[in-house]
């Protein structure tokens, strides 16, 4: 009988132990108030992007996390490789850009 209750206390040690490692938050994910903070962003920088008549036919990718921008896809020319992470980097809430775009 004293043995049962001593593994009963160690299973409920260790589904609590589980459950509080799972609810632990992960830099990895993002919560619903930053997908959304992200989301915004992403539209931001398009729209802006779009607004340059020089990048509007461009094949140009935004991704955004915790406000870091990631811009990827194919440009014609350095100048506008360049033109679009300027352009990025004005617009409100965006931290840093990282500038992936290659030329065609």
């Amino acid at each position: 009988m004293i043995k049962s209750r001593q593994i009963m206390k160690i299973l409920l040690f260790a589904v609590l132990l589980a459950a509080f490692i799972g609810c632990a938050s992960s830099n990895k994910k993002e919560s619903s108030g930053e997908y959304f903070d992200n989301s915004v962003i992403t539209a931001k920088v398009k729209a802006a992007i779009f607004d340059e008549s020089s990048l509007k036919t461009l094949e140009i990718n935004v991704e955004t996390f915790k406000g870091k921008v990631q811009l990827s896809g194919f440009v014609d020319s350095k100048q506008n490789a360049e033109l679009a992470g300027r352009i990025a980097s004005q617009v409100e809430g965006v931290t840093s850009v990282q500038n992936s775009l290659a030329l065609k």
